[in-house]
């Protein structure tokens, strides 16, 4: 088994809590680190300038499937961001812990 991680982003800290401790409660992600973020992008012909909350999903490649649905059904923006970071290494405890924590 290998640990992934996914990305996305959040309008507001509720909408992004809510589904956090559902997947932590779930045991679909072992944690998810959740921080405040200022943002710009194109949308709807103009410049936004705002602040998102950034969500980096902790879990494995055995939940990963489950976990990419669950956010593209709960997720409050029309089009979300979904990316899948390859993490090519990491330390043999953490990756014990995050086993244990989404079985």
């Amino acid at each position: 088994m290998k640990p992934v991680l996914i990305i996305s982003t959040y309008p507001d800290k509720k909408s992004i809590s809510k589904i956090a401790k559902d997947l932590v409660k779930n045991k679909t992600v072992a944690c998810v680190n959740i921080s405040k973020i200022s943002s710009i992008y194109y949308w709807n012909g103009k410049i936004e300038d705002t602040y998102e909350y950034i969500a980096i999903f902790k879990t494995t490649t055995k939940n990963k499937k489950s976990l990419k649905q669950k956010i593209k059904e709960t997720h409050p923006y029309n089009v979300p961001e979904i990316a899948e970071i390859d993490v090519t290494s990491i330390n043999t405890s953490y990756m014990k812990w995050l086993e244990e924590s989404t079985n």
